[in-house]
């Protein structure tokens, strides 16, 4: 335990987030698609397992356990949603204990080719900037090339970071129900920047 009676972290090793956003992506993949946005905090599993236990299986040999949150209190508008989830993370502080977080969200994925017709609808509103983000939100969840996907994102105190995208099976997927996760460098920054803030900020007592 540290000087101030908390349980001391152990090390992770490079593995121990992405193995912790695969578990958090197979417990929400298993209440299947339309969830709301779902946020997780991510405790060493040692430190569970000394501090409750009860939820830790005893054979359990992950480094981190996701442990899913409140549900968030955001609307049901896509519109309004966004702003209304960097709100919630703007707020959200951890505990000593807490190791890192996690966000799940469902997104749109468009086809590169799609950039042209976003471009139509957005550029012609640039003086209004909350009219052209209304308009290429719209164009995207109308657009035939869209696919529906989960965006998941992590974030640890040690600085490490990775974002993951799930993409939604289509109708003829020669392998339905198989965890595919896909990851890119450049994959959502600011969600990264806005989990890392949360593990920086100050709690409340």
């Amino acid at each position: 335990m540290g000087n101030d009676g908390a349980v001391t972290d152990p090390l992770l090793s490079p593995d121990a987030l992405g193995l912790a956003l695969r578990d958090v992506t197979e417990f929400v993949d298993a209440a299947d698609w339309g969830q709301p946005p779902m946020l997780f905090a991510l405790v060493p599993t040692g430190v569970l397992a000394q501090t409750d236990p009860d939820l830790v299986d005893e054979h359990d040999d992950s480094e981190l356990s996701p442990i899913a949150q409140e549900q968030l209190p955001l609307s049901d508008d896509p519109q309004t949603q966004a702003e209304e989830l960097e709100h919630v993370l703007a707020t959200t502080s951890w505990p000593a204990a807490v190791a890192g977080c996690a966000l799940v969200q469902e997104i749109i994925v468009l086809p590169p080719q799609a950039s042209d017709d976003l471009d139509e609808a957005f550029v012609p509103l640039l003086a209004d900037p909350e009219a052209a983000d209304a308009a290429a939100r719209d164009t995207a969840r109308s657009h035939p090339g869209q696919q529906q996907a989960r965006l998941i994102a992590g974030a640890l105190r040690d600085g490490s970071r990775l974002a993951l995208l799930q993409l939604r099976d289509s109708a003829d997927a020669e392998t339905p129900g198989r965890l595919e996760l896909l990851s890119h460098p450049d994959l959502a920054p600011g969600i990264l920047e806005a989990l890392a803030a949360t593990l920086d900020a100050e709690q409340d007592y």
